[in-house]
């Protein structure tokens, strides 16, 4: 007994080190199953599965999936991580589609049998309707004669008892038949009005699916046009997010009063403050003006405040969108547009700004050659410069006079 306890005390310590330390040092055997997990390989049939099970295959799918994408956009910004982030977002996409589809085919069904149940009903109620009113018009017939002058009236008292007998039990079965229409109208009522539910309910996925049809759209052209404009060139595609982010950095810092400014006078609203720099500067791969609006240190969307133009759209493939201010535009002849306020294409699919929105309006004259900026409302301006991506970056500011607001005009001379 000694010798078989000396021996157990090793195997049971060694035991407590591996429960632990063990369940410390790995993660859920879960976890390295899903992620380990080929979303493609998870095969989900409608004709061959029921509606229950294929939308659960469905589910797990678009689960994989979405995990998938999670994991590439906690990687390292790369082309590669970009295109397996737009095709998990594309199958995701389909996958969504097919979920509807499959939700719409179900109420269908369910639309069609309570079709049929509604009509059955139907059927049934007018049949106990016929009944109901046959019934109460024998018995009004037989309302003139009370069961007293029945039986005085009567040469056989026997004869007149089962009279008696048989209008109580008659007015009894008209009874049941009339509790059993109302419970039958009531049933009708509900089924009717579920069918009516159930319409509504496919029509509201109807619309879904049409607003899942044109994301699946949007999402395959903006695959092509990534793949297209970079030709998959991972140190083309590096160089341009540097300055991307660099650009980001120093619009941050800008708009935390980092820049190096200096006061330079009292300008009007139309009043030319600087002119676009031609061909590439810091932070720009080409000649436009970056318009920025901001009020107590938030940026504004542009768009908000500018006045209603016939612009012409360069943001391919973003779409384009309204304006609904009064303010004059910085430019001549505006605008060519060549990227919006917000989660355009650049910082929801190539990352360019990492993750957060574009934060002004890009765009230049429709007029060729004209690169004159103007202030869009009067102020103090100011002129001023940051570095950037291995360059100075210029800038003017005009802080308005009336509204509290600030307006920057970046990648210009003065």
């Amino acid at each position: 007994m000694r010798i078989l306890r000396s021996r157990q005390l090793p195997l049971l310590t060694l035991l407590g080190l591996v429960v632990g330390l063990g369940l410390a040092a790995f993660p859920p055997l879960t976890q390295h199953i899903r992620a380990a997990e080929n979303c493609e390989l998870i095969s989900c049939n409608k004709d061959t599965q029921s509606d229950d099970d294929f939308l659960s295959c469905n589910k797990r799918k678009q689960t994989c999936w979405e995990e998938k994408i999670r994991d590439a956009k906690n990687a390292s910004n790369t082309l590669a991580n970009t295109i397996s982030i737009l095709n998990g977002q594309i199958q995701v996409q389909q996958l969504q589609i097919d979920q509807t589809l499959a939700e719409i085919r179900q109420l269908e069904r369910e639309i069609d049998d309570l079709t049929k149940r509604i009509s059955g009903l139907n059927i049934s109620l007018d049949r106990l309707t016929t009944v109901l009113v046959q019934r109460v018009q024998a018995q009004y017939k037989r309302s003139y004669l009370t069961p007293f002058s029945a039986i005085l009236a009567s040469q056989d008292f026997t004869r007149s008892l089962a009279q008696h007998k048989y209008v109580t039990h008659a007015q009894d079965q008209t009874a049941q038949v009339m509790q059993q229409a109302e419970t039958q109208k009531q049933t009708y009522d509900q089924q009717k009005a579920l069918k009516e539910t159930k319409q509504a309910e496919v029509e509201k996925k109807q619309a879904q699916l049409e607003q899942q049809r044109q994301g699946l759209t949007k999402q395959r052209s903006e695959q092509q046009f990534l793949l297209q404009q970079t030709k998959n060139d991972e140190a083309r595609y590096q160089r341009e997010l540097e300055k991307t982010l660099a650009e980001l950095e120093a619009i941050q810092s800008i708009i935390a009063g980092r820049g190096n400014e200096s006061e330079v006078k009292d300008v009007q609203q139309g009043d030319q403050i600087a002119s676009i720099i031609v061909g590439a500067s810091a932070c720009s791969t080409g000649s436009h003006l970056h318009f920025e609006v901001v009020k107590d240190g938030s940026h504004r969307d542009p768009a908000g405040y500018l006045r209603s133009i016939d612009a012409a759209w360069q943001n391919q493939p973003d779409s384009s969108f309204g304006f609904g201010g009064d303010w004059e535009w910085p430019l001549n002849n505006p605008a060519k547009i060549n990227q919006g306020y917000g989660m355009t294409y650049y910082a929801r699919v190539r990352r360019a700004y990492g993750g957060a929105p574009h934060t002004g309006i890009d765009m230049i004259s429709k007029s060729s050659g004209d690169y004159s900026v103007k202030a869009v409302k009067p102020g103090k301006l100011y002129r001023g410069s940051i570095p950037c991506g291995g360059g100075t970056l210029r800038y003017v500011r005009v802080a308005h006079k009336d509204d509290g607001m600030n307006t920057y005009y970046l990648h210009v001379n003065y």
